[in-house]
């Protein structure tokens, strides 16, 4: 029973609650930190919500009636009628109507997220058997993100989400993601940004976000991509741009790129 009543409370409380990770009994969108994920969840409550209702509530009730208006001992000499044209036509025209409706909104928001703005900073995720990769093009960094084992987690960070190595970010700033993969079909996923895109070997999808709210937002590969998939998790830092510049400083440092380090000491060296 309370099972039950914690259900119904989240249904109505969902969107409230703050989460940038997932809660438990959590039935609703984590909420948003993009202006993308606002307009997914406006979407979804202002519009997709209200249609699924009511149709269900007039199939219970065409349901309901047919039960009763047409049970057996009502209708001793059944009806042999086979067709109406007044109703096949309405079935046919309501659904295409409905369709119509939901597609507008729907392909401005699709359109919207393919097209991708200026971008302030690019970041390239690589997904590979089972952790993520990642590459700040513009500024020689290359690290790997590998989920904190549960024994070696320190407080407030959240069990299979956590990382040593976040993508850091600067806030209100377009950030650019080149997405692919080294072996099989991961997906790069934050639900807080409305993010979800496919990683597929020897290909590079694009997306983008700009995180309005300063924090650290959790996501998860969302393709199933064998034995560990439900241990490559991916988090993000979001940080003002003083914070950031700071973190530039340290990482080109710490994850310098091999390769373009040894051409400059061979530079130096002649």
């Amino acid at each position: 029973m309370k099972k039950i009543f914690l259900i119904i409370f989240n249904i109505f409380v969902a969107n409230l609650a703050y989460a940038n990770q997932p809660t438990d009994w959590q039935l609703g969108f984590q909420k948003a930190a993009s202006e993308s994920m606002r307009e997914i969840v406006a979407f979804h409550n202002n519009l997709l919500l209200p249609i699924i209702i009511a149709i269900s509530v007039f199939v219970l009730f065409l349901m309901l009636y047919a039960c009763v208006r047409f049970r057996a001992s009502a209708n001793p000499n059944p009806s042999k009628r086979t067709h109406n044209v007044a109703v096949e036509v309405l079935w046919t025209l309501i659904p295409c109507f409905i369709l119509i409706v939901i597609a507008v909104p729907s392909f401005k928001i699709l359109y919207k997220q393919d097209t991708i703005p200026k971008a302030d900073l690019t970041i390239k995720a690589i997904g590979y058997q089972w952790y993520w990769g990642y590459e700040y093009p513009d500024e020689n960094i290359v690290f790997d993100s590998y989920m904190i084992e549960e024994k070696d987690l320190k407080a407030n960070q959240p069990r299979l989400l956590a990382v040593d190595n976040e993508v850091v970010v600067p806030v209100n700033k377009v950030v650019k993601v080149l997405i692919t993969a080294n072996d099989v079909l991961h997906a790069w996923a934050l639900p807080s940004f409305g993010v979800k895109r496919d990683a597929v070997p020897g290909r590079i999808n694009e997306t983008w976000f700009k995180a309005e709210k300063e924090g650290t937002y959790y996501g998860q590969c969302s393709e199933l991509c064998g034995i560990k998939h439900a241990f490559m998790p991916i988090t993000v830092k979001v940080v003002s741009e003083e914070e950031y510049e700071n973190w530039l400083l340290e990482a080109r440092e710490k994850f310098a790129k091999e390769e373009i380090i040894n051409d400059k000491l061979k530079i130096a060296s002649k």
